[in-house]
């Protein structure tokens, strides 16, 4: 394989993983321990 090849690969593989990870913690489980910090100080 060209090495620009494995490069944009490599770049994509970790742009995918990076952005499903940031899905996972936005909307799944994890996201029921998050706050939001604008209702936690209303006056």
């Amino acid at each position: 394989m060209e090495p620009a090849t494995v490069l944009i690969i490599s770049v994509a593989t970790t742009l995918l993983a990076v952005t499903g990870f940031a899905l996972y913690t936005s909307f799944g489980p994890p996201a029921k321990h998050l706050t939001d910090p604008f209702d936690e100080h209303e006056d």
